[in-house]
């Protein structure tokens, strides 16, 4: 699954443009496409997962990004729209809040 989130974000952009939104060599990006990374993937595929992964939002009904994700349940309490508070406590008990209540 990571792999075709890279190659897909490789596919459309480029290896340099992965690499510096990934944090990580370009060589790494070109090696790990290429199937020839000499070392361990984990830290990459963690990366990859992060940057590029999304979840389904049980509260929005669409894909959302993990960043988007990690952003609405880590934010503070909205105090100036109903529709951000209904969201933010959607997050609170939400399963991909890895903090919330299941």
């Amino acid at each position: 699954m990571w792999l075709d989130l890279l190659n897909k974000a490789v596919a459309n952009s480029s290896k340099q443009a992965v690499a510096r939104e990934l944090g990580v060599s370009r060589t790494a990006v070109s090696l790990v496409v290429d199937g020839k990374y000499p070392a361990k993937t984990d830290s990459i595929e963690k990366k990859v997962i992060e940057v590029y992964g999304s979840v389904r939002c049980p509260h929005l009904s669409q894909e959302i990004s993990l960043n988007a994700c990690r952003s609405y349940h880590q934010s503070t309490v909205p105090t100036s729209s109903p529709r951000a508070m209904k969201h933010w406590q959607a997050c609170k008990g939400c399963q991909h809040n890895k903090g919330g209540q299941q």
